[in-house]
């Protein structure tokens, strides 16, 4: 009953989500704005080890790879617009990957530094 309790969180956080998107008729998909208010409630809350939405992640994340299909058909759906804007999305995919690359490799070399220091 712990996990249900724990997917009614996660759902609820996106389904605010989703009424905040359309509300604000905002350029993000719901789900995106349901996980910052997720992560804001878990900030907020600090769930114990065990708690509902910990158990309901643990259940979830076996069939991880069950929740990227619908992005791998929209892919398909949308082929065409990935012709066209392709290059852009492949420069703003390394570009992004530069930086989050550079970002952890600085994150790391600041850690180390701390424990060593």
């Amino acid at each position: 009953m712990r996990v249900v309790s724990g997917l009614t969180w996660l759902l609820g956080c996106q389904l605010v989500g989703e009424v905040v998107v359309h509300a604000l008729d905002a350029p993000v998909p719901g789900p995106v704005v349901g996980m910052v208010v997720l992560l804001l409630v878990l900030l907020v809350r600090h769930p114990p080890e065990g708690s509902s939405v910990h158990q309901a992640a643990d259940a979830l994340l076996p069939h991880l790879q069950l929740l990227f299909v619908p992005a791998g058909v929209g892919v398909v759906v949308y082929g065409a617009v990935l012709r066209q804007d392709g290059p852009a999305i492949l420069v703003a995919l390394v570009v992004s990957w530069l930086l989050g690359l550079a970002a952890v490799g600085w994150t790391a070399q600041l850690l180390t530094r701390e424990r060593a220091g």
